[in-house]
């Protein structure tokens, strides 16, 4: 089983920041995804004009791991990084998303410039999830 150190994975997730494309809100966050293997998948933030196309640096995290052939529910942890009073919250869109296609147990790593990080799991950021299980058919 691999094993991921918080604070190299932060630091990861802190590079990816960097790439972030940001220029209707100059708010920059990185993401840091890791897969079965221990390999970095990296996210930033996209943003668009009309807004609604805009994308988070999780979900561009896990979208491009799964883009590059690994499975959903393989990964093994993600950290996210801003510039936030306190470590950073992935929103809801991205929890959902994170519910869909990472493990319930999956550490999520929340940090900031600052150094402050807390870590919370898949599941205990979106407790009562809709998922597929909540399906009828």
């Amino acid at each position: 089983m691999y094993m991921f150190d918080a604070k190299k994975l932060m630091e990861e997730a802190a590079k990816a920041r960097s790439r972030a494309y940001v220029p209707y809100s100059n708010f920059q966050v990185g993401a840091a995804l890791v897969d079965e293997d221990g390999n970095i998948h990296y996210g930033c933030n996209i943003e668009n004009a009309a807004y609604g196309p805009t994308n988070c640096a999780e979900r561009t995290a896990v979208f491009r791991a799964i883009a590059d052939g690994h499975r959903p529910g393989s990964f093994k942890a993600i950290a996210v990084i801003g510039d936030t009073d306190g470590p950073i919250a992935p929103c809801g869109v991205c929890r959902q998303v994170m519910v869909e296609l990472c493990p319930r147990d999956m550490p999520v790593i929340m940090g900031n410039l600052k150094g402050d990080i807390v870590q919370m799991t898949v599941g205990e950021l979106l407790p009562g999830a809709f998922d597929k299980t909540s399906l009828k058919g």
